[in-house]
């Protein structure tokens, strides 16, 4: 069967999701149509194409043990000069994507790998380009503004041709949130996410 390339990310709703893809295809950036807007939870990673199933498994392990949780995006950041990349930031929502992406790539997993820098949530809007494109993603989306609750995670593979297309997507097996105003919070032993 071959190797494929996954990723494991939340995806960024409408109508953030496409507005967010359109200006980071107008800073330049040639690759920014054939990727979602998303938070990664697992980085482009080869796997076995007959690990598949197996790997769905986990994730909908992982989907079943989390909840959902407001996600909040607010301004930009940067991770140069390590890495060329200009981003939205996740203002609320960052301990529960980083719960999550420890629980899909745990040791014991089929998907388990170590990461290149440390995780890191963020919704890349710039990646790679000329430094002057660069500042301007940063300088013009730092009123950046998105919120939406968060209820579940998808698994996509990338084509031969760079595009990523989701092959499935894993639903929280929590209550939604977030609550009613005044409602007592749940107890569980699940980390808030």
């Amino acid at each position: 069967m071959g190797t494929v390339t996954i990723g494991v990310s939340i995806a960024v709703p409408e109508p953030h999701g496409s507005l967010l893809q359109e200006r980071r295809a107008g800073f330049g950036d040639a690759a920014a149509h054939g990727i979602p807007t998303h938070v990664t939870l697992l980085p482009p990673t080869e796997v076995d194409a007959a690990a598949l199933p197996a790997i769905e498994a986990h994730l909908l392990e992982v989907a079943g043990a989390g909840r959902p949780f407001p996600m909040k995006l607010s301004g930009t950041g940067t991770f140069r000069p390590l890495s060329p990349v200009v981003f939205v930031q996740v203002a609320e929502g960052a301990e529960a994507c980083t719960w999550l992406q420890k629980q899909v790539r745990d040791a014991s997993g089929p998907v388990a790998r170590e990461l290149q820098f440390p995780y890191h949530p963020h919704v890349t809007v710039a990646h790679g380009i000329e430094d002057e494109a660069m500042d301007r993603a940063y300088e013009e989306l730092a009123d950046y503004r998105a919120e939406w609750p968060c209820t579940g995670f998808a698994l996509y593979e990338q084509g031969p041709d760079g595009v990523w297309r989701k092959l499935r997507e894993f639903t929280f097996g929590g209550p939604v949130v977030p609550p009613q105003a005044g409602a007592p919070a749940e107890r569980n032993s699940t980390p808030a996410c």
